[in-house]
């Protein structure tokens, strides 16, 4: 049985050529194509279709990597990722880290060894640290965290502009004593600390940060731990919606109210914030826009490799409700 490498003999060319003739011939000039189909017919060859649909495979296959898909922001960047991956005949695997970062390194190892085209990760900040993008055989698109210095493409929100405006409403409702609950592990949340304190530093007070696993359960534990203490924070700033939820639950435990015995503001305007019993002040994040975004990257990069790399930045939207409307 003749192979590609006697077809590509026969007619003069490599086999790259022979390739192409079979997958896409209107790419080939007419000449040479009609060079290949000749030797084609002379030595009766049949592409090995078995190889060709793997090849296909691996080449159809893109990552996911995210610190927790049960966070809703990490959900609703998931559902954009795997809508613009099937309109586009893409496979997706979908990754937790758990803000782990040997088990982050361990899926990135997995995306290399399963030939992915190409990735979508929301790194540790000790994976953030590390990462040397040219170092994988696929492109990188960062998600939500990045470093200046990182060569990678990125979308991010401004989370030090969208941070201050949150804190800059809770001062205006009169607040002064403000805690800030900042996630411990990401960019993220020392970015969104950056903007609490510029805010606070410009009407002279000082900051209450508190440095907590980005997780429900931590957020319930270190606002319960805040909220017993003997001088209590008129108002808690948190910085993502796990977080903004336990911390709610911990208010709600302790016997208070927002915003009559404590003000409340966080990031993430999931559903359960807008319920009339509850009213939570957000800051919304374009979260589908931040995965379409991606993975338009994503699929920029898988096509033309040598493209400067692009830093994406979206707006959060300061949706103001009860909970932060000041004690009356």
């Amino acid at each position: 049985m003749a192979s590609i490498k006697d077809v590509a003999q026969r007619a003069g060319v490599s086999t790259t050529t022979v390739s192409r003739v079979l997958s896409t011939p209107q790419a080939v000039r007419a000449p040479l194509r009609t060079r290949v189909e000749q030797a084609i017919a002379d030595l009766a060859y049949r592409p090995n279709l078995a190889a060709r649909r793997l090849r296909q495979r691996r080449a159809s296959l893109v990552g996911l990597i995210v610190s927790d898909i049960r966070s809703p922001f990490f959900t609703d960047v998931g559902r954009a990722v795997e809508d613009m991956a099937y309109r586009h005949g893409l496979r997706l695997i979908l990754c937790n880290s758990d803000e782990n970062p040997a088990k982050e390194q361990s899926y990135l190892e997995l995306m290399a060894d399963e030939q992915a085209s190409g990735v979508i990760l929301s790194p540790t900040m000790q994976g953030l640290q590390r990462l040397r993008p040219e170092a994988w055989p696929f492109p990188l698109v960062l998600v939500d965290r990045a470093l200046e210095s990182t060569r990678a493409d990125r979308v991010v929100l401004d989370n030090q502009a969208a941070a201050r405006r949150a804190t800059e409403h809770l001062l205006q409702s009169g607040y002064r004593r403000i805690a800030l609950l900042a996630g411990a592990h990401s960019t993220t949340g020392q970015q969104r600390h950056a903007g609490y304190v510029q805010a606070l530093a410009a009407q002279g007070l000082a900051p209450w940060p508190v440095w907590v696993e980005p997780t429900h359960q931590a957020g319930v534990r270190a606002a319960a731990d805040v909220l017993a203490g003997t001088e209590r924070p008129d108002a808690l700033l948190v910085t993502n919606g796990l977080l903004l939820l336990g911390a709610l639950q911990a208010v709600q435990a302790a016997g208070l109210r927002t915003p009559h015995d404590i003000g409340l503001a966080g990031f993430d305007n999931n559903d359960w914030t807008a319920l009339p019993a509850l009213d939570v002040t957000t800051v919304a994040q374009p979260t589908y826009d931040i995965g379409r975004t991606a993975a338009e990257l994503l699929l920029q990069r898988m096509q033309d490799p040598a493209r400067p790399v692009r830093q994406v930045v979206l707006e959060g939207a300061l949706v103001v409700r009860g909970s932060s409307a000041g004690r009356s």
